[in-house]
């Protein structure tokens, strides 16, 4: 089944939860279409982080042409800005050779950021953030995101409580501007696209979702997540952004002694199942998004758009 209808310069946008199936549905749907994968996972940019970051098996990679996987060193830092400029320049290239794009991914604020452009706003005030770290380190995550439910109880709501780096972003943007950041990127929702897009969002039933959580995280410790922690820290990485994910984290306080490894599995599972709520908490607020629900399939997509576009 051919379908050549949809415009060439335009995005099509494969997003939803952790575990609903994007990444088998994109390869299925680009190699129908000779087209492309850009991916939109905030932790699968990272080099080295692989098992924890469910990345598409080297297999599967190797049927179509994957970017942005694997394109960051791990002490890095992706911003949601830095991940829009990396995605302009991929899909730029893409379009040149005549390619159709695939965006595929569950970060909601990295398709926003692509999609729609970025809020303004202010710039990293470092005395500050030093202040706030000083802070943060004196009394505690809890303490700190408490602070941040306080004063922007949207953003909080979004961001867990191990989430650090970016809890302590958000009371940068409240204290800099006297506004919370939700407020900002309300203000900024109906900015112009910046490019044409078909969004399909998929939407599995939450027991079904939840029953494929759980079997994806038996299969990361089965297919060595611990091991793979392990390497990370044994190349100096036990600070890397990537280490504060669902996963990595109670895998490390496996290895520190902190819990148990039956204990740990109990923990990945439900804090995986606890970021999907809030995946699809953010995708409902995409306006322009289509729902699949499943089961779902690359014909599935293609009659959509042959709906759409034809």
């Amino acid at each position: 089944m051919k379908f050549s209808g949809l415009p060439q310069q335009s995005l099509l946008v494969i997003a939803g939860p952790t575990g609903a199936g994007k990444s088998q549905l994109a390869i299925e749907l680009a190699e129908y279409l000779g087209a492309e994968i850009v991916g939109a996972d905030s932790q699968q940019v990272y080099r080295h982080f692989d098992i924890g970051t469910a990345k598409p098996s080297a297999q599967l990679l190797s049927r179509v042409p994957h970017h942005l996987i694997s394109c960051l060193e791990p002490m890095e830092e992706c911003t949601a800005a830095r991940y829009a400029a990396l995605a302009d320049e991929a899909i730029a290239d893409i379009h040149s050779r005549g390619k159709q794009v695939i965006l595929v991914g569950g970060t909601g604020l990295y398709l926003r950021a692509l999609l729609h452009g970025l809020a303004a706003f202010p710039p990293v005030d470092l005395l500050l953030r030093r202040q706030l770290e000083a802070w943060a380190s004196k009394v505690g995550a809890e303490v700190l995101h408490r602070r941040l439910r306080e004063v922007d109880a949207v953003t909080a709501a979004r961001l867990p409580e191990g989430d650090s780096l970016r809890v302590i972003r958000a009371l940068e943007i409240f204290e800099q501007t006297g506004k919370p950041a939700s407020a900002h990127w309300r203000e900024h929702r109906f900015q112009e696209e910046r490019y044409a897009y078909g969004y399909f969002l998929l939407s599995p039933e939450r027991a079904w979702l939840y029953e494929a959580i759980n079997q994806r995280v038996e299969q990361m410790f089965e297919a060595g997540l611990l091991a793979e922690v392990e390497g990370l820290l044994r190349m100096g990485f036990r600070h890397a952004p990537g280490m504060k994910s669902v996963g990595y984290r109670e895998a490390l306080e496996v290895l520190d002694g902190k819990l148990s490894e039956a204990k740990a599995r109990t923990l990945v599972a439900q804090n995986t199942r606890h970021y999907a709520k809030r995946q699809l908490t953010w995708f409902r607020k995409e306006e322009r998004a289509e729902r699949i629900p499943s089961p779902y399939g690359a014909e599935v997509l293609l009659k959509r758009l042959q709906a759409r576009f034809s």
